[in-house]
């Protein structure tokens, strides 16, 4: 526990002072090569800091995803002038924010415009899920069949996902800035395009798709930008789990990102040939019901066993 109080602020401070650098640099050096040499040492420095966190797993992979893949992302896409960092005129604060944690400013948009209020039912409810679960975890977990277990990581991962990001965009609205939000409503995707591209996860698309899928759209179409954004995410994923096990790569996780961006782009294959046959479209809640049934296959198959193998749960 003290470790655990000392890594905390040691990567927070870390962070923070590597990311002023970046901008100072950033201020100084045109976007290109040089920007991009000067920049390195943030990512290698954000790649290393997760690693701080010898006794927690989830610090490590709460942080390994705030800085080694968004933060990394972030700081990359700047050396090149893009992303959400590359904004003159940015406040010191908001770059700060900006660049540490899993938020993105909302830029040009109306009073009106701002992220929905989190109901405190919805985050009441979300609490006593998680809190059920850790007391299953600790007392009856290897006494319940294995697609249970796996349901419950699932449940953990949403309830945690969303409350955790909610409540950073609620600090930074505090702070004065109106962020977008990170999540809307997963479970009501009519189709895994919708799913995967405007409800889950939104922090993690607004980095891709800069970063990977514009570029590769831009030299090899489209169905080949969405096919190497899910590889890159799937092995960003395989790294998430490296940092929380500390256990080698198993390719499973990029297995299953690659089965899902195969899958959208045929998605939207029969979608087009749908529409050009004129035939009425499927009830949303079929949609929404078919998306929730091949997340959950393809997760219990692919997904979840990397980080609940025998002896990490």
């Amino acid at each position: 526990m003290e470790l655990l109080r000392d890594s905390i602020p040691m990567v927070s401070l870390a962070s923070s002072a590597a990311a002023l650098y970046a901008r100072v640099a950033s201020a100084f050096l045109r976007p290109g090569l040089p920007r991009l040499a000067a920049l390195l040492p943030v990512v290698a420095l954000l790649a290393a800091a997760p690693l701080a966190f010898t006794s927690s797993a989830m610090l490590r992979g709460t942080s390994a995803f705030f800085l080694a893949w968004l933060g990394a992302f972030k700081f990359v896409l700047l050396a090149a002038g893009l992303g959400p960092l590359a904004v003159d005129g940015l406040p010191v604060l908001s770059f700060l924010f900006t660049a540490l944690l899993p938020v993105k400013l909302r830029r040009g948009g109306c009073p009106g415009a701002a992220a929905k209020s989190v109901s405190l039912v919805s985050c009441a409810a979300k609490v006593a899920a998680i809190a059920t679960i850790l007391h299953l975890y600790e007392s009856k977990i290897q006494l319940l069949h294995r697609y249970i277990r796996l349901a419950m990581y699932g449940i953990h991962i949403y309830c945690f996902l969303d409350l955790l990001l909610p409540c950073i965009a609620a600090a930074g609205s505090a702070l004065g800035m109106e962020l977008e939000p990170p999540f809307d409503r997963p479970y009501l995707a009519s189709s895994l395009r919708d799913f995967w591209g405007r409800r889950w996860n939104l922090m993690v698309s607004a980095i891709l798709r800069p970063s990977i899928y514009d570029p590769v759209r831009a030299r090899a179409g489209k169905a080949a930008g969405v096919v190497a954004t899910f590889l890159v995410s799937g092995l960003m994923h395989e790294a998430m789990v490296y940092y929380m096990t500390l256990w080698l790569p198993t390719g499973e996780m990029t297995a299953f990102f690659l089965l899902h961006g195969v899958c959208c782009v045929a998605e939207e294959w029969c979608a087009r040939r749908w529409v050009a046959r004129r035939w009425p479209p499927p009830p949303r809640p079929v949609g929404s019901l078919l998306v929730m049934a091949v997340s959950a296959g393809s997760s219990f198959w692919l997904f979840f066993p990397p980080i609940c193998r025998e002896g990490s749960e």
